[in-house]
Parts: structure tokens; sequence; C-alpha cells
């Protein structure tokens, strides 16, 4: 949890009933948190002139101007500042429709006092985060590295630092093609502005258009408010497309258009909106290839090529392992409250081997498995998965991504783990996933244990996809369409 301290700005609280104001004005003193109070909408946004709160904590209905509208002209002028809204439990409904993609989070009326400052607190850690990007650790797991191919990474990221130059990152799932691409903006002349990701391979199609370039209110059915897109919301930073071989080619040609022309529009709108972002993207494909099969557009991809940073995958920089493991065994022990696990040196000799086909993302998961499952705190070779120790010299199949790559690979609970144990890194998995930016994540999620669910019930049945359908309990047609729609085909 992030403390207050004397850089940190007041919290401004806006209701015009005095009795709330005074509650949580008292609630925010017991936890030395600076706040300020108003009555009216109008007040806030007269002083949001002289400056900014850390957090803005709103009501929803106030004679004047409506929370709606403060939101709106919060979010115009300052778009990264967490809002909060206070809503009646009857506002509920409209207030969640109205504001999906604005407010920070809700807070139902009557509320807690204490989950109030709890909800409070967090919008302040995420605001101090966006403030002060300097406090997030810079020693992200990918990013670290002593092996020749990582020096030459780093070198890329020194002398691009200056340079607002669209880059292509190329690499293998699980390289560490998105820490790079934070690592890029960081050290840029945006790093005070946002960094926003999308992974093309995780929103559905028919959502992608909204989500890149936002939506206006009735653009299509469902689209009850306006919604902004991550090209709005990188305004001044920087955008990371990851998996940008798979764009699908109508919006190939909009996004051609934004870094030709520097304007786009939003989805049911009719005002060109200029664009200030960086646009750095990334692919585990072969662009070259895509680009002969027609596949992707090749103007698109000169436009994307600037500059290209291949990440190397693991096994070309084996070198790194052990000190990647102590990073990765170290976090997963701060994120769990527990005490470091150590390798024994035939343990890492043994994991320095594998061929880890998911890279980093791989070798991470495999030690927060440890964290939470190996029985002693000097980890050896027989306290490793079982699929590890017997299957270490199988071929891998292509990553489906993190937690498919993490079954597979043997990182997933042995058969003696209770359900608590592989819950919990479920549960580990999916705030990290929510914690980097990450959205549509239960589809990205539910792909990836389907997969890896059907993939071990075929190689415990050896392929026989009948039993393999009886054992899991679903029909024949329903195994035989899961199979082609994640590409587990032979």
């Amino acid at each position: 949890m992030i403390e207050a301290n004397g850089n940190m700005k007041p919290i401004w609280i806006v209701d015009d009933d005095r009795s709330i104001r005074w509650v949580l004005e008292k609630a925010l003193a017991r936890e030395n948190l600076p706040c300020r109070a108003f009555g009216a909408a109008q007040e806030v946004l007269a002083e949001l002139d002289r400056g900014t709160p850390q957090v803005l904590v709103s009501d929803i209905r106030m004679p004047g101007e409506s929370g709606i509208e403060l939101l709106r002209a919060v979010k115009r002028k300052h778009p990264a500042l967490p809002v909060i809204i206070m809503t009646a439990f009857s506002d509920l409904e409209s207030a969640v429709a109205a504001f999906q993609g604005g407010a920070f989070e809700y807070l139902p009326k009557p509320f807690d006092v204490d989950r109030a400052v709890e909800l409070i607190r967090r919008a302040v850690d995420e605001s101090l985060r966006e403030t002060h990007p300097d406090d997030v650790p810079a020693d992200v797991p990918e990013i670290l590295g002593q092996a020749p191919a990582m020096q030459e990474v780093f070198r890329a990221i020194g002398r691009l630092s200056q340079s607002n130059v669209t880059v292509l990152i190329t690499g293998e799932s699980g390289s560490g093609k998105e820490v790079v691409a934070r690592a890029l903006h960081k050290h840029s002349t945006r790093s005070s502005r946002p960094f926003i990701a999308l992974n093309m391979a995780a929103i559905p199609r028919d959502l992608l258009e909204s989500e890149l370039f936002g939506h206006e209110r009735g653009a299509f059915t469902g689209a009850q408010a306006m919604r902004r897109g991550r090209f709005e919301q990188a305004e001044g930073g920087t955008l990371f497309l990851d998996e940008i071989g798979d764009m699908p080619a109508e919006l190939q040609t909009r996004l051609l258009r934004v870094l030709s022309d520097g304007f786009y529009y939003r989805v049911g709108g009719h005002e060109p909106i200029k664009a200030d972002v960086r646009v750095i993207a990334a692919t585990h494909q072969n662009l070259d290839e895509r680009v002969r099969q027609g596949l992707f557009r090749e103007d698109l991809y000169h436009r994307l090529n600037v500059i290209r940073l291949r990440l190397p995958p693991l096994r070309e920089r084996r070198e790194d392992i052990a000190l990647l493991v102590r990073h990765f065994l170290a976090k997963s022990a701060r994120e769990l409250g527990v005490e470091p696990k150590r390798l024994s040196p035939e343990a890492l000799k043994f994991i320095s081997q594998l061929p880890l086909p998911g890279n980093v993302r791989q070798l991470e998961n495999l030690c927060h498995w440890l964290t939470v499952l190996a029985p002693a705190q000097v980890v050896k070779v027989d306290d490793l998965p079982f699929e590890i120790r017997h299957e270490a010299d199988q071929p891998a199949a292509p990553s489906a991504g993190p937690m498919a790559s993490e079954l597979r690979s043997g990182a997933a609970p042995a058969p003696s783990a209770s359900a608590a144990d592989w819950l919990a890194m479920l549960v580990g998995e999916v705030e990290r996933r929510l914690r980097g930016g990450e959205t549509e994540v239960m589809y990205a999620l539910t792909r990836e244990y389907e997969a890896a669910v059907i993939r071990t019930a075929l190689r415990i049945t050896h392929g026989r996809r009948i039993e393999a359908a009886t054992r899991l309990g679903v029909g024949r047609n329903t195994i035989t369409r899961k199979i082609q729609e994640l590409g587990l085909e032979d």
C-alpha cells in the first residue's frame, strides 16, 4: 500500500449533503489522508483551473451540474484522474451504464465508511503510480539480463529514449515484448503521459474497433454512453498494440489512416480527433510472410516497421536464467507474504537446460508454482512439477497464453494439490493481468483454461477424442468444435 506523503495532493469530496462531507472528511483525517470538501460541481470546476486533486469523490445527483456532467468535464481535462462516483442504490444501474470506461469505481449509498476509505486508498494508489512512474520497480523480470542479446536490447532502448519514432518489437510469446514497450515509454519524453496497451488477440473481433477508437452514444446496440478508445486514453503518451499480426483487415486500414494523417473518428462519430500518440507494435508472427500471404497490409507494415527491435527467446540467453529465477522467487514471496524459496544447484542446472518454449513468462509461472507448492525452502529436482521432470525433453506445443503455458509446462498443481492451491494461482494470474491493464481477461483466461484442459485430456487418452469428451463430461461435438476454435488440431 502506498502511504500518504507530503507530495500527495488532497482528495476532493463533492456532495451537497453536508453530513456526507463531514463523515468522509473525518474518516480520511483519521487515515492521515488530506482532503477538501465542496458542496457543488461548479465549485470544483472553478477550482480545477488552479489545481487538481489526487482523487475526486463526487455524488451523482446534486443541484446545478450533476456528477455525470462533472465527470465528463474532469475527464476531458484530466483523463488519468481517478473519479469515484457516489450513487444511491436506485441510481446504480443507470450510473454503471453512463460511466462505463469513465469512473474509477462506484460507491453505493448508504456506504460503509471503512469500505469507502479502502476504495479511496485504492484510487490514491493508482493515481500515485500514474503520477510517479519511477515508483514502479524498474527491475521487471523480462528486462533483466546480462546476456549479449539482452544488452543489445538495452542499448536500443537507450538510443530510442529521445525519439518518438514508431517501433515494431518482434519475439516469441512470453519473451517480454510488453515490458520492453513499457521501458521504451518510461525512458521517452512521453513518460509522464499514459502508457496504454491493447492485445489484438485477446479482444473479440466485433469489439476491437470500438476498443481502439471509442464510440459515440447510440453508435450500435448497447452503446448507452460515449466511450473513449485506447487512442484517446493514450493521448500524449504511448499506445502499445500487442499481437498486431492478428489485427483484422478492416482495422488495418483505419490504423494506417491514423498513422498517415494523424486523425481518427470514434465509431458512429463525425468529428475528427487529432492523435498525439506514439505507437509501439509487437508480434510473435512473421509479418513479412503474412504480407506475402495477403493477410497484412504491406503499406501498414512499412509504417510500423520504422525501427525493428528483436527480443531474444530465453534459449538464446540461458545465462540469464539464474538471475531471473532469483528475481521471480523473490517477487512471488513478496506477493504471498512468505520467505523466498531457493533452488539447489542441481535444480537450477536442471531448469537451465529445459526448452522453456513459453520463455520468461513460463519461467515466472514455474517460480510462482514453486513458491506455492514446493514443500521445502530449498527446492530440489524432485520438488519440481511432475511434467517438468518427466517430459523435459518433449517438444512443447506453441503457447496459447501464460496460463496455458503454465499448465502445459508443469507450472500447475500436481495431482495431490488442493483446490485452494490452484485457485490461489488463478487468483494471482487474474490480479497480475488486471494490474497490467489487460482487458477481456475473462475471455482470454477461459480460452487458455479450455485449451489446457482439453490438451491434457487428449494426452491422457492418447488422442482419443470420444474418450476425452466422456471423461471431461462434454459431448463429442463439443470437444471437436472446441479443438477447432482453440487451434488444437494436430
